[in-house]
């Protein structure tokens, strides 16, 4: 029995990075689609992101890059501290022309780079309030029922729902392990200025890892990983306990004056913990990315560890990719014919070809980064001071190196 419903061709699930960037990717190409966001109004949550040369490469290819990088201050070094001596363990120079070119790394506030993808998209593209519930299918299409009891048949269904994904559910991806470890993150602000260089500053070592990073002249994005023990279990139950463990634990440290003044700085409101999780590497070799006209984007495909500041760049490489695929199935350009669901599912199929690959190497990657930059164990503490700074801040750059592609090839 077939269930009313009003019909749309593309439902993307998700406001986030990747739900917007796919959005607008699809709409510079003429296809229309409608995004479903749970919460009443735009999130953004995490505060900021490491913006890599691959992100920028995805916002230029949205018609994007340019007005974010007016935002945004282009960093100039990555500073790696060693908090046991208070000394610079590396210091890599971000203006060094490398084979592909300049580098290109600024710190993006998530609000600012959502606030300007939506401004892009048509009226209406977003519809706030719509949590989906469930996920049934009929014939080509799925029946989507919504917690305030509406129902939507979808075309085409686009998971960017985030590391709790209805959608990869659905697609029977494996759930997020957890890491052992947390990160408290927050937002000093400085009406006045911060004074700070454009310079990214990290402290590695004693079971955490730690870094600030400039946004702008007025911001300045912290972050804190930490292995949690029996001791500081309740430290995440509120903001100011999570402010106060991150200050004593770097004050006990050889760790700048300044760089505790961005801490003490932060607002209440501006200080929040999770714990870290991922999707097990090698579950998604063999992972239903795609399954007819289901697929799935960003953290709802990779939820990784922030060790290698590529979560948010991913997700919009993800964008951009999708975008050119189904974009070009919806389009019919005449390579692939055949009936319109089935180019879809190729269109789709062929995503997931170009994405499977990439994420196995960002989470795997990441997370071995954060178990050598995070560990307390004495050789490893001391391999990594002394050999392995080096080593892991190119990594970092390689990663920055891979170039999605336009909207178009």
């Amino acid at each position: 029995m077939q269930q009313e419903g009003a019909a749309e061709d593309i439902v993307i699930v998700g406001a986030g990075l990747a739900g917007l960037a796919t959005a607008l990717g699809l709409h510079r190409k003429g296809v229309r689609s409608l995004v479903l966001e749970s919460s009443p109004a735009l999130r953004a949550a995490g505060f900021a992101f490491t913006a890599w040369k691959n992100a920028f490469r995805a916002l230029d290819a949205l018609g994007m890059g340019d007005k974010i990088r007016k935002q945004h201050l282009q960093a100039q070094a990555l500073r790696v501290m060693s908090p046991s001596t208070g000394e610079i363990a590396q210091e890599l120079d971000l203006t060094v022309q490398r084979k592909g070119g300049s580098n290109e790394i600024r710190c993006v506030r998530r609000d600012l780079l959502l606030q300007a993808l939506e401004e892009e998209l048509p009226a209406g593209t977003i519809r706030y309030s719509s949590k989906i519930v469930s996920i049934e299918e009929e014939r080509n299409a799925k029946i989507l029922h919504l917690a305030d009891g509406s129902i939507l048949r979808a075309k085409v269904l686009i998971g960017c729902d985030g590391i709790n994904s209805v959608v990869a559910k659905w697609l029977g991806l494996a759930k997020p392990s957890y890491s052992g470890r947390w990160a408290a993150r927050g937002l000093g602000q400085f009406p006045d200025g911060h004074g700070f260089e454009p310079k990214f500053l990290q402290f590695i070592g004693h079971g955490f890892r730690s870094g600030m990073r400039p946004c702008n002249e007025t911001d300045i994005y912290w972050f804190f990983t930490w292995t949690p023990s029996e001791d500081d279990e309740d430290v995440a139950e509120s903001a100011t306990k999570m402010k106060q463990f991150v200050l004593a634990n770097l004050t006990a440290l050889k760790v700048p004056p300044e760089a505790l003044a961005v801490i003490e700085r932060s607002e209440m409101s501006d200080v929040v913990a999770v714990p870290l999780r991922f999707r097990p590497p090698l579950s998604l070799v063999t992972a239903s990315i795609s399954k007819g006209n289901v697929c799935v984007a960003g953290d709802a495909l990779h939820p990784m560890t922030p060790d290698l500041g590529q979560g948010g760049c991913a997700a919009l490489e993800d964008g951009v990719v999708l975008a050119r695929c189904l974009g070009k199935a919806i389009l019919d350009d005449g390579a692939r014919g055949g009936a319109e669901n089935e180019r879809i599912a190729a269109g789709l199929r062929e995503y997931a070809g170009v994405r499977r690959w990439r994420s196995i190497e960002l989470v795997a990657t990441a997370y071995v980064v954060g178990f050598i930059q995070q560990s307390n164990k004495v050789i490893i503490s001391f391999l990594r001071d002394k050999f392995l700074s080096g080593f892991l801040a190119r990594r970092l750059l390689k990663m920055a190196e891979y170039n999605c592609g336009t909207l178009w090839s």
